[in-house]
């Protein structure tokens, strides 16, 4: 007789006792699934949907008939997260403001390692943004997760020839956008100290002094906090900008380090409630980029660290 599975939980262990072939083969590759299902929405919340989808699909999976079962469950996941990924796209026509992927508070692992960490900065996240569902996943799935072309070839429904064209034009429209260089996390956290002491002192110049002269400010509040409800660009009207809503924060407020998305990031908490995630991107020492989640539904991840794995 079959077993009877249950649906296994987010922090249990790889290999309890008791457990079946299906969930611990399940349980055992969690997190690369959520990493997965992550790097192609930019939504925890929608990225944990799926793995719930992609469980009930392969809890009614013969494994008699599975050879590789990291690579069907990966499998599952892709289709899983090409559906929702086509729904999120239509929510976004209508979110209020800009969109931005929603932070994870990340294990100290992600930032060690390199690529893995670069493949989730806000930056990197905000470039896949612009790519097809279909372009968004072979990426994915080639460039960071080093699946071969037959097997993302099942995984998106197209011809291992298809996929490697795909794979090369995603590439070279990634290329085009993704940030010039590697930045270390010693040069996100000096930009992110800059603006921890404009706001400790209320001297822009610090800021100012690490600001590209192109600087791109991103705000997320989904209509339910207040953010830029458009792309603000310029070093002089982002700092005008800041200094104005530098003196709306309330006394008493603390700006605190942590790793998001596997690099350095600023949590601002307000009442001891985390009220903004700020992230940068940096190109050759100057902050292009400021990015400012405050969509409350977005931060939901922010409590506790979430692993992730390649």
């Amino acid at each position: 007789m079959k077993s009877e599975r249950s649906e296994p939980t987010a922090g249990r262990p790889a290999g309890t006792a008791g457990t079946d072939p299906a969930t611990e083969a399940f349980v055992d590759h969690r997190n690369l699934l959520f990493t997965v299902a992550y790097e192609m929405l930019g939504s925890a919340a929608d990225a944990e949907d799926v793995l719930q989808e992609t469980w009930l699909r392969w809890s009614g999976v013969d494994l008699g008939t599975v050879r590789d079962r990291r690579a069907y469950l990966v499998r599952i996941t892709t289709r899983q997260a090409l559906n929702r990924l086509r729904t999120l796209g239509r929510r976004k026509e209508s979110y209020v403001g800009s969109w931005l992927p929603a932070p994870l508070l990340t294990t100290p692992d992600v930032a060690e390692d390199v690529e893995l960490a670069d493949s989730v900065s806000t930056a990197m996240m905000l470039v896949l943004e612009t790519l097809t569902p279909t372009e968004r996943a072979v990426f994915v799935l080639r460039e960071v997760f080093a699946l071969e072309y037959d097997e993302i070839a099942e995984a998106v429904d197209r011809k291992p020839a298809a996929v490697r064209q795909i794979a090369h034009r995603a590439r070279g429209h990634v290329a085009a956008r993704r940030p010039r260089e590697h930045v270390s996390s010693a040069d996100s956290r000096k930009a992110l100290d800059a603006f921890r002491r404009a706001v400790e002192t209320g001297d822009l110049q610090n800021l100012l002094d690490i600001l590209a002269p192109d600087v791109v400010l991103l705000g997320d509040g989904g209509g339910v906090k207040q953010a830029v409800l458009r792309p603000i660009v310029g070093a002089d009207k982002v700092a005008r900008l800041l200094a104005a809503g530098l003196g709306r924060i309330p006394t008493g407020s603390s700006f605190l380090f942590a790793q998001v998305n596997g690099r350095p990031a600023l949590l601002l908490r307000v009442d001891g409630e985390l009220d903004t995630v700020l992230t940068v991107r940096v190109d050759h020492g100057l902050v292009t980029g400021l990015y400012a989640v405050r969509n409350p539904e977005k931060l939901s991840h922010m409590r506790r660290a979430t692993t992730l794995s390649r």
